[in-house]
């Protein structure tokens, strides 16, 4: 009997899985109001974009529930398989099957549309914590340990960079690197691999002008707000105008075409103006509950595997969140970033729900206490 009793299926951590269906239940509020005016003059359908959210929120919670009752470390089997059918689908993209969409391709078309960077940024994860998890001796050393690592990151932030998509390059860098580092990497690595990385980086800004333009733009905005600023002006104004309490529920202003984007890159901007600072006040602590859950699931579990899969996904979580709620504060320069669970997008939020399931599933294998 005892032994059926500790050989019972654990529960998964119940706090970091209500904070995700609160966050979803709000994200959907969200989009479903701010999405309200485009969708009514492009579709004539007010609830064009909510029916889409309430969908891909509904097959994102089915993989979450299922991919929570697997047992993780499965994926470790089959990692390699999941990032190379991930690198096909980025490249993909540069065949007649991708789709450009306002001057970049990101989208495929296989017979439905979906952007193949957020699948590459789960197998991406998920590959490279099954290559720390076997190297695990060899982490500190520059030619078993750096250089292969490099490799892998070069290879998964260079085909989304290619996307013209460097917001989420470097969300994906940055999410490796956090693994690579908590793997044990060498400090000295470390700064060499920073120093490279902020010249790829000034690179990457100066070799396009419409990047310069918004570095320019993100020094002073209103100095060019009917430009280059006007992203950062107009968001600014939805968050200082909603004050504490904010304007209510579906009375934003900036959502009637001043602020692109509104229920994707800026849902975060309009959540300020609805709902006041007490509003993003509560996004921002589920947002810290989770990544909280994750370092705790990702300390308590004792395999290596997962602990770095547990790292990945909550990396992945906080630095996208972290540059959502940057560029909508006009805290850095503006790129086209969303925030996790709340935005709008299919295909993010069922890979983010999905890697949610994967990180729950861990949380049964951690030693956790649970009440």
């Amino acid at each position: 009997m005892a032994k059926k009793k500790s050989e019972r299926k654990k529960a998964v951590d119940f706090t970091l899985f209500i904070s995700i269906m609160m966050l979803v239940f709000i994200g959907i509020v969200m989009v479903f109001s701010s999405s309200w005016p485009e969708a009514m003059q492009k579709f004539n359908d007010g609830y064009h974009f909510l029916k889409k959210q309430l969908f891909a929120a509904s097959l994102g919670f089915f993989f979450m529930v299922v991919l929570m009752n697997i047992d993780y470390r499965i994926f470790k089997k089959f990692a390699f398989p999941i990032y190379l059918v991930a690198i096909i689908l980025a490249l993909l993209i540069f065949t007649p099957l991708g789709v450009e969409s306002k001057g970049a391709r990101r989208w495929l078309d296989l017979g439905i549309r979906f952007m193949p960077s957020d699948v590459l940024k789960l197998g991406s994860i998920i590959f490279f914590s099954a290559f720390l998890s076997n190297k695990k001796d060899k982490i500190p050393t520059l030619l078993y340990g750096t250089i292969p690592s490099l490799i892998i990151i070069g290879i998964s932030c260079g085909l989304i960079y290619l996307q013209k998509d460097l917001g989420t390059t470097v969300t994906l860098g940055g999410t490796l690197v956090a693994m690579f580092f908590v793997a044990g990497m060498r400090l000295s690595h470390l700064f060499a691999l920073a120093g490279g990385s902020t010249s790829l980086l000034y690179y990457a800004i100066t070799s396009e002008e419409y990047r310069l333009k918004r570095i320019t733009a993100f020094m002073d905005p209103f100095a060019d707000k009917l430009d280059t600023g006007w992203q950062a002006v107009q968001s600014l104004y939805a968050i200082g105008s909603g004050g504490l309490f904010g304007l209510g529920l579906g009375k934003s202003r900036q959502k009637f075409f001043y602020i692109p984007e509104s229920y994707n890159d800026f849902i975060f901007s309009i959540i300020g103006e609805e709902l006041g600072f007490l509003g993003c006040l509560v996004v921002m602590i589920l947002l810290l509950i989770v990544l909280w859950r994750g370092i705790v699931i990702a300390l308590r579990i004792e395999d290596t595997f997962g602990c770095f899969l547990a790292t990945g996904i909550t990396a992945l979580v906080a630095i996208q969140s972290l540059i959502h709620i940057a560029v909508v504060t006009s805290s850095i320069p503006t790129t086209g970033i969303t925030l996790p669970f709340v935005s709008y997008g299919g295909t993010s939020l069922l890979v983010n729900m999905a890697a949610i399931g994967i990180l729950l599933n861990i949380s049964r294998h951690a030693n956790l206490e649970r009440s």
